[in-house]
């Protein structure tokens, strides 16, 4: 194919928003080109049929009073066919304009379909090194005017020069063919991230965060292979996905070595940066512990209550039903009083729907001293029920390992160590593991480890010195 022989349309829109469904078009400029001359300019406002938000008001100036009398997009569809039919439609981030356009024709009953052209990436292949690839500062950094920037006709004309200087570089037509290729991947890949940061990308166990422009985490991920997981969200064709893509512009990446430290650490990120894209997770859950402590009568009381920083709580549930349902079962399993467990009774405790096996502390004929001891076995038994082990996992390369900390059935952190250093108990890992927040999430990842494999890289053991 000759490039400098084919005809081009150069396109850019206006819309009601940044969303791929429900967005309607608010203006459209599109520039018929044969090789890099300027045939036929086309441009018009469009009335969304919806009401125009403030915000986009006010980045382009187009209000519903300017569209109020503007055609539909109906009225201009023959027109918008005509002007891009045998070209190959470009713009600048050519998805995002392409497949609205083909939305606003699936309205009306007709499938568009052109060959793309996107002028980001292909300024990011014939004019590397760029601080920036938006529309805006790649003008200003390669000298094209952009006047009306955010409106159609303004932004297609700066688009139209940015596009000559494209072609006048690819001399041979090399790199536009390589954007042309039916199987190529190109098209789906976000626009203004550099594809060697993909291209370092291990096929490892990891986490991954994606960035915006201002380094902001966007979205927080895990992955057994790092580069094949993040290269599904590129060609993904979900909404969000594609939104999401928009937005990248950097990837960072931590090696994990195995699947369930990345589990671990993306919960833990997640709490860290809320990213707007990941929707899993970032919903906080209460806690609930049983607690104990001597009340006025001195005698050991028993509770259910929010995690906060108590010193006497015992075990902690992330469901205040199992919290309340093991509380009942330690009361039963060890004749203790209902009313003294914080459960609902009026003076004593025979008005318990439930429980009726307490020994009369609660009506004086029981000593204090003989209930409390019962109370402490209790106490004792819910330790006991707590675990301290460690998870054995394969480290980040051959020469280390990887272990995972539960104390007192509570997630601690995990750690790497040399692969000769020896880790057989807790005491052996606490000077190598980086401490971490347990929270409902983290709970629910160990379990689900433990319900899969069992004990198998289990090593149990007491817990560590305070």
């Amino acid at each position: 194919m000759n490039f400098k022989e084919q005809y081009y349309s150069v396109v850019d829109i206006e819309t009601t928003g940044n969303r791929m469904s429900n967005n309607r078009m608010t203006e459209i400029c599109i520039v018929r080109m044969m090789g890099a001359e300027v045939v036929e300019k086309y441009t018009t406002l469009i009335d969304p049929e919806s009401l125009i938000p403030d915000f986009i008001t006010g980045l382009t100036g187009i209000d519903n009073e300017m569209v109020a009398a503007a055609p539909i997009f109906a009225d201009v569809a023959q027109e918008i066919e005509r002007m891009t039919r045998d070209c190959i439609f470009v713009a600048h981030n050519v998805n995002f304009d392409y497949n609205i356009i083909r939305n606003e024709f699936k309205r009306v009953g007709f499938d568009f379909k052109r060959k793309k052209l996107c002028t980001v990436r292909l300024s990011r292949e014939l004019i590397p090194g760029m601080n920036s690839y938006s529309l805006g500062k790649l003008c200003n950094s390669l000298g094209i005017s952009l006047e009306n920037r955010h409106r159609a006709e303004g932004d297609t004309d700066a688009t139209v020069t940015l596009f000559q200087k494209l072609l006048e570089i690819d001399q041979d037509g090399t790199k536009f063919a390589k954007f042309l290729k039916g199987n190529s991947k190109e098209g789906t890949f976000p626009p203004h991230l550099d594809r060697n940061v993909f291209n370092d990308l291990p096929d490892a166990p990891g986490v991954y965060l994606f960035k915006n422009q201002a380094r902001k985490v966007i979205y927080v991920g895990k992955a057994i292979s790092l580069k094949k997981r993040v290269l599904s969200h590129f060609y993904s064709k979900t909404s969000k996905s594609y939104l999401m893509c928009q937005e990248i512009h950097h990837i960072e990446h931590i090696p994990t070595g195995n699947e369930l430290v990345a589990l671990l650490q993306e919960a833990d990120l997640i709490r860290h940066y809320y990213p707007k894209f990941n929707s899993a997770q970032k919903k906080p859950r209460a806690a609930y512990q049983i607690l104990h402590y001597k009340n006025q009568l001195g005698i050991i009381q028993f509770a259910v209550g929010l995690v906060k920083s108590y010193d006497y709580s015992i075990v902690t549930h992330y469901d205040r039903a199992r919290a309340v349902e093991q509380l009942e079962q330690l009361c039963a399993d060890f004749n203790l009083c209902p009313r003294y467990c914080s459960f609902k009774t009026q003076t004593d405790c025979s008005s318990h729907y439930k429980l009726n096996s307490c020994k009369g502390v609660c009506k004086k004929e029981e000593l204090v001293s003989l209930y409390n001891i019962r109370a402490k076995q209790a106490i004792e038994s819910l330790h006991n029920q707590n675990p301290n082990y460690i998870i054995k996992q394969p480290g980040r390369n051959a020469e280390e390992t990887c272990f995972v900390m539960v104390k007192e059935g509570e997630y601690q952190g995990y750690g790497f160590v040399d692969q000769y250093a020896s880790i057989g108990s807790m005491e052996d890992c606490k000077d190598y593991i980086d401490r971490k927040t347990a929270n409902y999430h983290t709970n629910q990842i160990i379990r689900s480890y433990l319900k899969k494999y069992g004990e198998q890289n289990v090593v149990y053991d007491q817990p560590l010195a305070s």
